[in-house]
């Protein structure tokens, strides 16, 4: 506010509705504004540091065994749950109706959310690590073989290869939303944003049809482990990008995004082509060259 040079164009501004002492106080709180963003004091992170804490406990309980422990479990995935929301919520309401999501502090999300697709890229890195590490040099206690004998692999060409063109075709969708949005183009925004979502749905729906079909377990050895553990995990960020397009969608509608602010959806357009992306790694690496030999 460096309209408030003296106490008399302050006093002018204000069309003398404040005493002198209140527009000293006025002048200091300017004067000592920054650009840098400072949180809102808010409850929900020490929340759900806890509740993380209180899941991850249960879910090991739950894995030994523990009476009582799925409950337990069960319950603070819903606290979890209802935590984020209004977390999320909160975020929300002071970035669309409080307007305190500046420059800076669009620049600070956007470097946060870069910061959180690097971890998720390391995440399946580790995943990756395992595969190949084991696929590489087969050992002899699977046979010197990959995969490894008795392990019937699917054909790459059938589900795998269907899902394959249905994420490629989000990703269009996705990109078509995101131009109509930056177009003032609401509805073609909105109807490419509902295909996008019915295509991630689509896909989660194929992903579980093809576990229920197959032949082997997680249990099954180091091939079925890192399979499902790779493809298993894309499949939930599928669902948790579906999810994050769905919000998305309702703040679309409610008229929350405009083509210079919605930062909102430019990060679910990011994390979906993220997951799109992880795919096509894990449909050559795993489906194609993993059960080729």
């Amino acid at each position: 506010m460096k309209w408030i040079n003296t106490l008399d164009n302050a006093k002018i501004f204000l069309n003398d509705k404040y005493s002198t002492e209140e527009l000293f106080v006025i002048r200091k709180y300017f004067s000592n504004q920054h650009p840098f963003h400072l949180v809102t004091p808010s409850p929900w992170p020490i929340l759900v540091s806890f509740n993380a804490l209180s899941l991850t406990i249960s879910a090991v309980c739950y894995f030994h065994f523990i009476s009582h422990s799925l409950y337990i479990l069960i319950f603070s995935i819903f606290l979890l749950i209802f935590n984020m929301f209004n977390w999320w919520r909160d975020v929300i309401r002071e970035s669309t109706f409080e307007g305190r999501h500046t420059k800076q502090v669009q620049q600070g999300l956007k470097i946060g959310m870069v910061l959180f697709i690097i971890s998720e890229i390391m995440f399946f890195f580790a995943f990756f690590w395992a595969f190949f590490h084991s696929s590489l040099v087969p050992t002899i206690w699977i046979g010197c073989v990959w995969p490894p004998k008795g392990i019937d692999v699917f054909n790459p060409w059938q589900i795998p290869f269907t899902n394959t063109l249905i994420l490629l075709l989000s990703g269009a969708t996705i990109t078509w939303s995101h131009y109509s949005l930056l177009n003032q183009n609401r509805n073609h925004s909105i109807y490419s944003l509902i295909l996008t979502i019915f295509l991630g749905g689509f896909f989660t729906i194929l992903q579980i049809y093809e576990y229920k079909t197959a032949p082997f377990n997680i249990s099954d050895g180091i091939y079925a482990s890192t399979f499902y553990l790779s493809t298993g995990f894309h499949g939930f960020h599928v669902l948790v990008g579906t999810t994050f397009l769905f919000v998305c969608l309702i703040r679309l509608i409610k008229h929350h995004f405009t083509p210079l602010h919605h930062l909102g959806f430019e990060f679910a357009a990011w994390y979906w082509h993220f997951v799109d992306v992880v795919w096509l790694f894990l449909f050559i690496s795993i489906y194609i060259w993993g059960g080729s030999y």
